[in-house]
Formats: C-alpha cells, structure tokens, sequence
C-alpha cells in the first residue's frame, strides 16, 4: 500500500498523509481534487466500496472536514479522503455518481449542517427534519439547550440534577464520603 500512497501523493499533491494503522489510513487533498482522487481509487485501484460520508465542524477555522470513506474489499485496506470546505458557503460537488448511497448521506449533510452538493438530484427532499426552519442541528453554534427551552415545555415535578453529582450517586450509592483537603491545609 506504500507504493499507493506515493503514487496518490505525486499525482494529486496530498497536504497530510496520517497512518491511522497499518490498513487505514487519511489522505487530504484540496477540495478541487477530493472528488477526482475519490473516482481514481473506485475505477483504478479497487476501492469498491464506499463506507461512509462525515462531516466535522472546525467552527474556530471557519471550515467543515468532509471525509470520504473508501474500503478495498480484496487487500482489506481503508482509505479516507478528507477536504476542507468552507463554512460560509458550505458547497461540495456531488459524487452521488459513484455510488448511489452516497445521495443519502449528501442529503443528510446538507439538512444537518448546510452543505449543498450541487447536481445531486434528491438534495432538497426532506431526511428527517421535516419542516425545520432553525440553523442547522449539527453545526456548532446550535444552541441545543435554548432551543429546548423555548420547544419543549418543562413538566411538573420534574427535577434538575448535576450530572456529576448524579452519576456518582446512581453508579456509587455506597462510596465514603471523602473531603477535599487543599494541599496548604496539610
């Protein structure tokens, strides 16, 4: 798989090479060239199968991580694709040509994050947030308590723990009870 990698990295000018192990591992590429280097491995060096679509928000850099999973059954090696796109104008080319699920994962990360994958033909039918007309749920800035406050109503005798305090209760019942000593009081 080294000569692989060598050969990808002259032919599509790679930015970061990561061997996650010694069958996986993430390739990152421009954004120009993810879709072209994602045919390649699918018509050209046996990735047939294609395992999955994500998407992580860089809200700090201003950028979305796409990341093209591809998996070559024979040799049972794992390359992802990863890209940098733009958070502003959150768009894509569609590869939804390649393999016919991946208009499914598309159209999902364009409901739960904004990205458009222009040419995909289903891109603006519904996945499972019919009627949303909030930000995006997946992108950082969603405020997930504030928009449950404001959704859904509280109910009566329904109580507020520290999550800390209450995992430790439920998962420790019997454990001592020990102080904080600061290390001046010694």
């Amino acid at each position: 798989m080294k000569n692989l990698i060598e050969r990808l990295h002259i032919k599509y000018s790679l930015t970061d090479i990561v061997n996650q192990r010694d069958n996986f591992v993430y390739l990152t590429i421009r954004k120009e060239n993810a879709i072209d280097l994602v045919t390649y491995l699918k018509d050209y060096e046996g990735f047939s199968h294609f395992v999955l679509l994500s998407c992580v928000d860089w809200i700090e850099d201003g950028k979305f991580q796409l990341s093209y999973f591809l998996n070559q059954p024979n040799k049972k090696f794992d390359i992802a694709i990863r890209t940098m796109i733009d958070r502003e104008n959150a768009e894509m080319q569609s590869s939804h040509h390649l393999w016919k699920h991946i208009e499914t994962y598309q159209r999902e990360l364009r409901e739960m994050y904004g990205i458009n994958f222009p040419k995909n033909p289903r891109i603006e039918e519904n996945f499972i947030l019919e009627g949303w007309d909030e930000i995006p749920p997946m992108r950082r800035e969603f405020d997930t308590k504030r928009y449950s406050e404001k959704t859904f109503f509280p109910r009566e005798g329904r109580k507020t723990y520290d999550p800390a305090t209450y995992m430790k209760d439920k998962l420790y019942p019997n454990a001592p009870i020990t102080a904080k000593v600061n290390k001046k009081d010694e």
